[in-house]
Order: structure tokens, then C-alpha cells, then sequence
């Protein structure tokens, strides 16, 4: 059951346990392959986490065929492919949600996998089926702490052209294992395959609604968590850059409203970019700041509340939003310079580019916004 709240003693060097295999993704409009990147949560993850100085362990596998280079070293399959995913976008309606189809898959990690070690925060973010019952039970076992997000939990895919769909939790083999987590992270699509007001008995379920940002549900309390403007280009990845910022904000000592609003800040810096996003490091250097002087608000400021009841949302949160806001404008090189940097080369969009930061664009047409859902491959 969830820790309500977490103790910003900690010190910063928490290790988190992340799960969930690198993917190739590959993004087509209107039927023309713009853009292939490097994919999958664990992918989105690490970049919020490593900006911020997260000590964490990555357990990813794929195949013989992956062709980036990434800060953390996966297991290689020679038994499978690496997960490769087709995100399709369409213009002909004014809003078109993706058409998302999974084109091939690695094989799924098992508790074998898992090193023997224990950590204070593990992240299940399987995006192709590779996280197994199994698998989460051992997490559980090694963690003080497991986010889940559900979408490891309820995808499904078509067993001739791949297409994902959703079916609910209680006809997964996962159900019995909601008791066991901290917290459940499901965009509002997502949510409604699994019944909210009973997980909240169990656990943090936090909802991402895009631009509407997110609401926190504990067994008691109900909170909204204002969003961050954001240019949207592409939507792939924004709840797992979510998913890295709440849980990197939870293990620098913030609440968790504070931690949630770090997560939609981050979820709003990656739909502003085309495939894995690229943070300016004098905004993540501001971020961080903020982040410390929080902390040190926040441990500063207990007040006792042993007399009356609990209350969610703490105090001066709105201040923390305008603190984060502020450090978005901060840089030099703006989100939406940096997705034009991803084609500055005269070569850029001819020669793929495969070092886990940049991606081959086949087609200039990213100056116009992709509109869809906040959920991600």
C-alpha cells in the first residue's frame, strides 16, 4: 500500500529499479515515414532521469538488430528482434488519434532477469508485453516501492497486423497484484480499463489527461495537478517522461503533488519534440534548483497535523508551478529550436542517425503540430 507521504530526508543517491524493453519506433503521416527514433518507455524514462541525476538500474532487452547507442546497456536476445512499433498519424480529420501496431516483439523479461539486489523505487513500463505477472511480483519483492504503468498491464496485440488495443485489468493475470504496488499510472484512455476507485483503495493512482495535465487519487483525497503549455509535435513518450519526472521528483525528497507536477512539466517538454527528447541542460540545471529549494521548503515548513486531517495538497504548490514555469524560459535554445536543430543538416535528412539522441527524419513536415492522445508506445 502507498507511503501518503515521503520523507525529504532521503538523500538524492536513491537507486530506482527501471523494467521495460528499448524499442524501434518508427512514425508515418498520412503514410509517409517521417521520422524513425529510438523507442520504448525505458528509453523516455532515462532521459528524465539521467538530466536529473537519478542513480537507477536498466532491465531492457532486445535484439541482435538494435541499432542505438543508449546509456544503459541492454540484454541482447539472440532468440527475438528488438520491439519495433509503427506509430500512424493522419490529417485528414481536424484531431486523429495514432494508430499504434507493434511490428514485431523481443522477448519479455523474467524474474531471472532481475538482478538480486534491493531498491527503493521500481518502475514497470513495459510498452510491448514484456512485462510477465511473474516478473512484477519479483519487482515487488526487490522494491520498496513499484510504479506501474497500466499500460504494461492491459495492452493487447492484434495477432495479424499488430494493432494495440486494451482490455481491462481483471482479465489480465495482473489484478491480484494491485494490492501490492505504490503507485498506477494510466493516461485518461487508459483509466477506464481499470476501476479507479477501488485501486485508489490500494494504491496512488495518478491519471494524465495531456493538456489538461493529471489528478492524483489516494484512498482518501482527489486532486487535480495543473498542466504546462506546450507546442505539441509529437505525443510519443509524453507519460513516460511523466512517469520519470514524478518518480524523480518523489526520490529528491518532494511530496507527491509537487512530484506530479514535475511529471507534467517533463511530459510537457517531450510532446514539444519528435521522438526522444533532447533537455537544454541550463533549463534541467534550473529544474534542478527549484526542485532542491522545494525540498528544503517543504522540510522546512512540517507543520503538525496529528489533531485534524490529512490534506493532500500542500501548501504554496501554485509557487512550485511558477517556479517551473519560469525555468522553461530560462534557456536559450527553446524546446521548438531544438526540434528544428533535429533537421539542421544539410544531411540530416538523408543519413540516419542512430546514437540514442537524434533520429532520421525522411520527411520535412514537422512544422506542422501532429495532433493525438498523451499516450505513448
Amino acid at each position: 500500500m502507498v507511503k501518503e507521504t515521503i520523507d525529504s530526508s532521503i538523500p538524492t543517491t536513491r537507486r530506482c529499479l527501471i523494467v521495460g524493453n528499448y524499442c524501434h519506433d518508427v512514425l508515418i503521416k498520412d503514410d509517409v515515414v517521417i521520422a524513425e527514433s529510438l523507442g520504448g518507455a525505458a528509453s523516455f524514462v532515462s532521459a528524465v532521469l539521467d538530466s536529473l541525476s537519478i542513480s537507477s538500474d536498466y532491465i531492457s532487452k532486445v535484439g541482435t538488430d538494435f541499432v542505438y547507442t543508449v546509456n544503459h546497456r541492454p540484454i541482447t536476445s539472440a532468440s527475438s528482434k528488438t520491439t519495433v512499433f509503427h506509430a500512424y498519424f493522419s490529417t485528414e480529420t481536424k484531431r486523429q488519434d495514432r494508430i499504434l501496431k507493434r511490428v514485431s516483439a523481443c522477448d519479455p523479461v523474467t524474474p531471472s532477469d532481475l538482478p538480486n539486489s534491493n531498491f527503493d523505487f521500481g518502475l514497470a513500463v513495459g510498452v510491448g508485453g514484456e512485462i510477465l505477472p511473474e516478473t512484477l511480483e519479483r519487482m515487488i519483492d526487490l522494491c520498496k516501492v513499484v510504479f506501474v504503468d497500466i499500460q504494461a498491464l492491459i495492452r493487447v496485440f492484434d495477432p495479424v497486423d499488430g494493432t494495440v488495443n486494451l482490455v481491462h485489468l481483471d482479465q489480465t493475470g495482473f489484478g491480484p497484484l494491485l494490492k501490492k504496488i505504490g503507485f498506477l499510472k494510466a493516461s485518461a484512455e487508459e483509466a477506464q480499463y481499470v476501476d479507479v476507485e477501488e485501486a485508489r483503495k490500494w494504491c496512488c493512482v495518478v491519471v494524465t489527461n495531456g493538456k489538461e495535465g493529471c489528478t492524483v487519487y489516494t484512498k482518501d483525497e482527489e486532486l487535480p495537478v495543473a498542466p504546462f503549455s506546450a507546442f505539441q509535435v509529437d505525443p510519443t513518450g509524453a507519460g513516460d517522461s511523466f512517469l520519470g519526472g514524478l518518480v524523480a521528483g518523489l526520490v529528491h525528497g518532494l511530496n507527491v503533488p509537487d512530484a506530479a507536477l514535475l511529471g507534467n512539466f517533463f511530459g510537457s517538454l517531450t510532446v514539444g519534440q519528435i521522438g526522444l527528447p533532447m533537455f537544454d541542460s541550463r533549463l534541467v540545471q534550473r529544474v534542478k534548483d527549484e526542485v532542491l529549494k522545494r525540498r528544503l521548503q517543504c522540510s522546512g515548513s512540517h507543520e503538525k497535523q496529528e489533531d485534524g486531517p490529512k490534506r493532500l495538497k500542500p501548501s504554496d504548490h501554485e509557487e512550485f508551478q511558477a517556479a517551473l514555469n519560469a525555468a522553461k524560459m530560462v534557456p536559450a535554445h527553446s524546446i521548438k529550436e531544438c526540434k528544428w536543430d533535429l533537421h539542421s543538416s544539410p544531411g540530416a535528412l538523408e543519413q540516419p542517425i542512430h546514437n540514442g539522441q537524434r533520429i532520421l527524419l525522411l520527411n520535412p513536415v514537422c512544422e506542422e503540430p501532429i495532433s493525438s492522445v498523451d499516450s505513448e508506445p
